[in-house]
């Protein structure tokens, strides 16, 4: 399963969509029909159709029905940062007098309302 070099890629050509010149190893890219984002592998020519394979499923994707997946890097560092976020409200809720209010509000029974 060698990888082809990029000297070679330019030379296939497609009909729609992301071009084979656009494409390298190493590339972020999505499948837009799934939403799957990953990184070039290997590019392989089947039957005239170049695929992409992606490391995130390493299966084969045609070139042309990829797009450049710019922005999910800032993407997951955001959620990331949000959780975190969220984490220290947490922890900040329950070390504080939030949760002993929270507490003194309930009558302590169990009823599920059914």
């Amino acid at each position: 399963m060698g990888a082809f070099s990029n000297t070679f890629i330019a030379e296939w050509t497609s009909c729609s969509g992301m071009l084979a010149e656009e494409i390298t190893l190493g590339m972020r890219v999505r499948y837009p029909r799934t939403g799957t984002t990953g990184t070039i592998l290997r590019i392989e020519q089947v039957r005239g159709d170049v695929f992409a394979e992606l490391d995130s499923t390493n299966l084969l994707y045609r070139i042309d029905h990829l797009i450049p997946a710019s922005g999910s890097e800032k993407t997951q560092k955001t959620l990331i940062e949000d959780a975190k976020e969220v984490i220290e409200r947490e922890k900040e809720f329950v070390a504080g007098q939030g949760l002993q209010d929270a507490w003194k509000a309930t009558d302590q029974s169990c009823e599920g309302g059914g």
